[in-house]
């Protein structure tokens, strides 16, 4: 996934447009920022919003979460086991950045870290953080953790896992820091709770929306997608309501097939059993995962009858994004 737009970066260009004020401005910079990423190849915009429905007007959408979880130390699993062993490393080690790069290749929307991305990874964190990677009994690196100690709690930033050993392992790592510590405090991005997994369920979870999304080219984002694999070959009419980018604006026959992904894309509309109606920021958060056909169609964001929804269920991955960095 590629393309960001950072709020700061539209008062660059604030002296380009002098017939703009107000409300006109911000749109004629947010589209003059979405134009130079279509000609640079960029297919989507990610964000993480300062005002949800500022973004949500524009064509931006939810498509992650961020889950927050607190447990006291007597709270932690006494009966998890893993034949490995976990090692503390320094954040550049090699064994934890080409962890991140494994995990990241495959975790649907994860972002690959570049030492840009590192850096702003690290910028507010104390000089107390720490990196715990588990390795198996072969000496792989399958999970780490980056969390750091203060006032008797344990406060986790991130706990990535390739496995369940990894994540059996990093947890008996905690578990061993329960004479130190009062108190667990984690960031989630899995989507998942870990209430359930507990020995001890009764423990304070929280659910945030976090990250926003705008497809920036329809067609090259559809063109690139990977859709599930059919039983056999379908033909959809998709028409895509896009306010402020009049190439997004249009409706398309997809060609869905039974290889996955999209046969072919056309303009050129006939009569097709399958037709979808529905806006760009709602398209965005259908592929990737964030919120169903089903329920859109249920609260009025998807115009569609039921097999087209039945179709749009089966074609769709069910991964929801796993993104933890702030951007």
């Amino acid at each position: 996934v590629r393309g960001y737009i950072y709020d700061v970066g539209f008062v660059t260009g604030v002296a380009t447009y002098p017939e703009y004020t107000g409300r006109g401005l911000m749109s004629a910079l947010m589209k003059q920022a979405l134009t130079e990423m279509r000609a640079a190849g960029q297919s989507i915009s990610l964000l993480y919003p300062y005002s949800i429905p500022f973004y949500r007007h524009k064509g931006w959408e939810l498509i992650s979460d961020k889950m927050t979880f607190k447990l006291k130390d007597s709270q932690l699993p006494r009966k998890v086991t893993a034949p490995g062993r976990v090692r503390r490393v320094s954040i550049d080690s090699v064994d934890f950045l080409e962890l991140h790069d494994r995990f990241a290749e495959k975790t649907h929307g994860c972002i690959l870290r570049n030492g840009l991305v590192w850096e702003e990874y690290w910028r507010w964190e104390s000089d107390d953080i720490m990196v715990a990677v588990y390795y198996s009994e072969n000496d792989e690196p399958l999970g780490y953790m980056v969390y750091y100690l203060h006032n008797d709690i344990m406060r986790i930033k991130e706990m990535v896992c390739l496995n369940q050993e990894a994540w059996n392992g990093l947890w008996v790592y905690i578990t061993a820091h329960d004479s130190m510590i009062d108190e667990l405090t984690g960031n989630n991005y899995a989507n998942m709770s870990i209430a359930f997994w507990l020995e001890d369920s009764d423990i304070k979870e929280t659910l945030q929306p976090y990250m926003m999304a705008r497809i920036v080219d329809l067609t090259s984002f559809l063109e690139h997608y990977n859709f599930n694999s059919l039983d056999k070959n379908y033909r959809l009419t998709l028409t895509v309501k896009d306010t402020l980018l009049e190439w997004n604006n249009q409706s398309l026959a997809l060609n869905f097939n039974t290889e996955g992904g999209v046969a072919d894309i056309s303009a050129d509309i006939v009569d097709t059993p399958f037709k979808a109606e529905l806006s760009i920021g709602t398209l965005a958060t259908l592929l990737m995962g964030y919120k169903r056909s089903a329920y859109l169609k249920t609260i009025g964001k998807l115009n569609a009858d039921a097999k087209t929804v039945e179709l749009l269920e089966q074609v769709i991955p069910r991964e929801k994004a796993y993104i933890s960095d702030y951007m």
